[in-house]
């Protein structure tokens, strides 16, 4: 997508952080805007801010984790603009723990809301898109963690894995169709994901509620704190809709990351082959290459 101006975007997560700020990035391009959030004060503010900013913006409270709520999220934006061109499947909630520690209703709402909330949106938004035949945008926020994952995190990192999966098997399904799909990887943001404990729905309850940043431990709590501006996050995304990019990384300096993170397979696979056991295996096995 290069010409946004008049078209709609749709924004999970809207009421604050990166959706925030890619609201605000669309809505400096002329775009009508549709923000969802499951916090209702929080959406009556940002859409306030927005709207003051002389962003086109409409608002609907939504919990991703419900396909139901994300349907009738769609009728509204329809309702108010006809048509959606741009989904942000962006809402994300954190909790971690080590081994033994992440209770089941912690499970249930992280993969509810960092996976089937992208589902969701997908299977919701992919029709109406297509629909139009003005062709279309989708933009599903994973992490850095969807590549890389650390002691406490992993019920996190497992959740944006999932993202970036499922993001490269959708993109070329949408792709001769004119719909683009990317997959934002941010490292650290100054949003309050940390803070996740204070959006739980009850039907997630776990018990006692645990301190604001305990359930994503300490160091990653630090990190969001100080991490870039989610404005930045938000430009970033805009500029790589319109390049089509489908992996949108923010801190080029996390490269080292995965070149670690990649030598070390890259050592494993020359381990295997030098394995007797796969003697016979490597020579005569013939891989087919995924197209």
């Amino acid at each position: 997508m290069k010409d946004l101006a008049g078209k709609t975007a749709f924004v999970t997560g809207g009421a604050s952080g990166i959706g925030l700020s890619m609201a605000r990035a669309f809505g400096r391009e002329g775009m009508n805007v549709v923000i969802s959030d499951v916090d209702a004060d929080a959406l009556a503010a940002a859409s306030e801010t927005l709207a003051q900013e002389q962003v086109r913006v409409a608002s609907v409270q939504c919990d991703v984790a419900d396909r139901a709520s994300v349907q009738a999220a769609a009728q509204a934006a329809l309702a108010a603009f006809g048509k959606v061109h741009l989904v942000c499947n962006t809402a994300g909630i954190a909790v971690g723990g080590t081994l033994g520690e992440v209770r089941q209703a912690d499970w249930d709402w992280i993969f509810g809301v960092n996976v089937m909330g992208v589902v969701y949106g997908m299977e919701t938004f992919a029709p109406l898109v297509l629909s139009h035949g003005e062709g279309g945008h989708f933009v599903n926020t994973s992490s850095m963690a969807g590549f890389l994952s650390s002691p406490g995190l992993e019920a996190y990192a497992a959740t944006k894995h999932a993202v970036v999966a499922l993001s490269e098997g959708w993109a070329p399904q949408l792709a001769p169709r004119g719909v683009g799909v990317s997959v934002l990887c941010p490292h650290f943001v100054r949003t309050r994901i940390h803070e996740s404990e204070r959006v739980r729905p009850e039907r997630f309850a776990a018990g006692e509620p645990r301190q604001d940043g305990a359930s994503v431990g300490s160091t990653a709590g630090q990190g969001v704190l100080a991490g870039i501006d989610p404005d930045i996050v938000g430009a970033r995304v805009l500029e790589a809709i319109r390049g089509d990019e489908f992996y949108i990384f923010t801190h080029p300096q996390a490269r080292i990351l995965l070149q670690g993170y990649y030598a070390n397979v890259m050592a494993a696979f020359d381990k295997a082959e030098a394995s007797p056991v796969l003697r016979t295996v490597v020579k005569d096995w013939s891989l087919p290459i995924p197209g």
